[in-house]
């Protein structure tokens, strides 16, 4: 007994109809015909009875019929679990994440990625929620890491929120304390200070201007217009302070100063995106996973 046979018979039984099942499963009628009957020769029943214009199963043909469709569904599937298992050698996943994520919270959970599947691609696009939102939508990314509320709420994307993560407040070891030297910073204690702010578009610029207008001033800045390499280097020369994600300020190494913000502080909720009406590939559901147990 063959795999095709039992592809034929299933078709002629679901279509009544030699020259339909042979045009369904592309292949010629006389092909299909002789394949039918060898398989009843390997069973030693006939399957079908053949009256002119009318194909109908026989007794063996209704008690084969069940069973040729289970096993064609599990061939089916065993395809599909060999092909998904094949992506996580090779492939690509397209993950997008904000730049301080880049920093903080992915460079370890890739690497881990990375030592178990050699074989898989990873092209990182940084940028701010909003273009990455944008970017999902289109079908440019297959996950996001996104700092919640997004910008733009789209019911077309799944969000699973991963971490809320608190922010702090670095300054250069060679500059006074921000805050009057207290172990604790107060928003309101920034408005002494000149900020190193973010440029337009990233989510903790808006995050820190909202909360010093909440505290009723406007911030000031010694310069704007950085990514998070710069804004921290702009810091460590003594430029201003800056307010940044606690795993950022934890990777920095040498030549920062890192201060809490005194309750309730300033936090922000990471989490994971994607297109809610397409499945992400294998290679990225498991970076999905392995981004969610870290």
């Amino acid at each position: 007994m063959q795999f095709q046979q039992l592809q034929y018979f299933v078709a002629v039984a679901e279509t009544r109809h030699f020259t339909r099942a042979a045009d369904q499963v592309h292949v010629a009628q006389p092909s299909l015909s002789q394949q039918i009957k060898a398989l009843e020769r390997e069973l030693g029943a006939d399957l079908f009875q053949r009256a002119r214009g009318n194909i109908t199963l026989t007794d063996a043909g209704e008690a084969l019929l069940p069973l040729a469709r289970r096993i064609l569904a599990d061939a089916e599937t065993a395809r599909h679990e060999v092909q998904e298992l094949a992506q996580l050698r090779s492939g690509r996943v397209r993950l997008g994440a904000t730049p301080s994520l880049c920093t903080g919270l992915l460079p370890d959970v890739l690497r881990a990625f990375h030592d178990r599947y050699p074989g898989i691609r990873l092209l990182i696009e940084e940028g701010g929620s909003h273009d990455l939102v944008r970017e999902l939508a289109r079908g440019a990314l297959d996950l996001a890491l996104v700092v919640l509320p997004l910008p733009t709420p789209s019911p077309a994307l799944t969000t699973v929120t991963l971490l809320r993560e608190d922010l702090v407040v670095v300054s250069s070891p060679e500059e006074p304390r921000p805050g009057g030297g207290r172990r604790t910073v107060r928003i309101a204690d920034l408005e002494g200070e000149r900020l190193v702010m973010f440029r337009h578009g990233y989510d903790l610029r808006e995050l820190t201007v909202a909360a010093c207008r909440a505290e009723g001033f406007e911030p000031a800045f010694a310069v704007e217009g950085g990514e998070m390499d710069a804004v921290l280097g702009f810091v460590r020369a003594g430029l201003g302070v800056a307010v940044v994600p606690r795993m950022v300020a934890a990777r920095s190494g040498r030549g920062l100063r890192v201060t809490p913000l005194a309750r309730p502080g300033l936090h922000r909720t990471i989490a994971l995106a994607h297109r809610s009406d397409v499945a992400p590939p294998r290679a990225a559901r498991e970076l999905q996973r392995m981004l969610l147990e870290r």
